[in-house]
């Protein structure tokens, strides 16, 4: 018998405003079929995310949400190293970014960068980097990297720093603006690996989706899909019905939709849930990125 019923995936944006056409989620059931989108007249809020998540999400469904649930710990033995306020966990990490955008609309996350000690740690632009975005001991000019980011290059992808606040994909922006939801959530969901895999009922995972892009589509490694011919043939790579649609597809969408038929993919694969790397100290300090290993 299958832990869970269905697989949600949310691709997520930290950009401003109060709706965005970079939030899309699409939903899988364990039962078979293509995944679908699960679209909002006006498009998706945060907000509306969150509210989704707390009171619309079908029993024991494995979620996953784009982004990055917390900040390098490991490298420096703090998320801040030498500031006396830096907290000492990821939860106190989501609570610390929501005290400080509590004036920000849109579950945005200015508040914080704007804070003059947190703001040190941050690439704000391009030639625009605090005087901390790098460790001491810094091997590269990327900025600091989680183990699970370290994990995802060996697997063959390129996460960028959630310090990183530069570039389309805007990395930092959607870790923070992320993390005030996770905050926001109350316990309402276990967010994995920071709570312990429940052994029934739904949980939240952080997911990239660059990993089922991965496994569905080797030969087109950092390719977005923007057809829907290539996203059904995605599809059919690992397992899933396809969409049986045509013509051009947004890559939000795209992703959206092929990570939902991975979560279903591989969402019972044990190995998944116990990644070599993954200790107790990095659980709730950094969490973990479902499917790197």
């Amino acid at each position: 018998m299958n832990r869970f019923s269905h697989f949600l995936a949310i691709d997520w944006s930290g950009a401003k405003g109060a709706r965005h056409k970079g939030i899309a989620l699409a939903i899988a059931d364990a039962k078979g079929g293509p995944p679908r989108l699960i679209e909002r007249d006006r498009g998706w809020s945060r907000e509306g995310v969150l509210a989704f998540l707390r009171h619309d999400l079908p029993p024991d469904t494995l979620a996953g949400i784009d982004l990055g649930m917390s900040l390098p710990f490991t490298d420096c033995g703090a998320f801040f190293p030498g500031w006396k306020h830096s907290p000492p966990d990821v939860k106190s990490l989501w609570t610390l970014i929501d005290t400080l955008c509590a004036g920000d609309p849109n579950l945005e996350a200015g508040g914080a960068l704007r804070h003059p000690e947190v703001a040190r740690y941050f690439r704000h632009g391009r030639g625009e980097e605090g005087d901390l975005f790098h460790a001491p001991d810094a091997a590269s000019r990327e900025g600091r990297f989680r183990l699970a980011e370290h994990t995802q290059r060996a697997m063959g992808c390129r996460p960028v720093s959630n310090f990183n606040l530069v570039g389309a994909a805007q990395v930092g922006k959607s870790s923070l603006t992320g993390m005030r939801l996770l905050h926001r959530l109350d316990g309402a969901l276990p967010v994995w690996p920071v709570d312990p895999l429940p052994r029934a009922g739904s949980v939240l995972v952080e997911i990239y989706t660059a990993l089922a892009s991965l496994e569905a589509l080797p030969a087109h490694r950092g390719r977005k899909i923007r057809d829907f011919g290539l996203l059904d043939e995605a599809l059919r790579a690992i397992g899933s019905d396809p969409t049986g649609t045509t013509g051009a597809v947004d890559d939000h969408s795209s992703d959206a939709l092929l990570t939902a038929a991975w979560l279903r993919h591989v969402g019972e694969d044990g190995a998944l849930w116990t990644p070599r790397g993954l200790t107790k100290r990095i659980a709730r300090t950094e969490g973990w990125t479902f499917g790197a290993r």
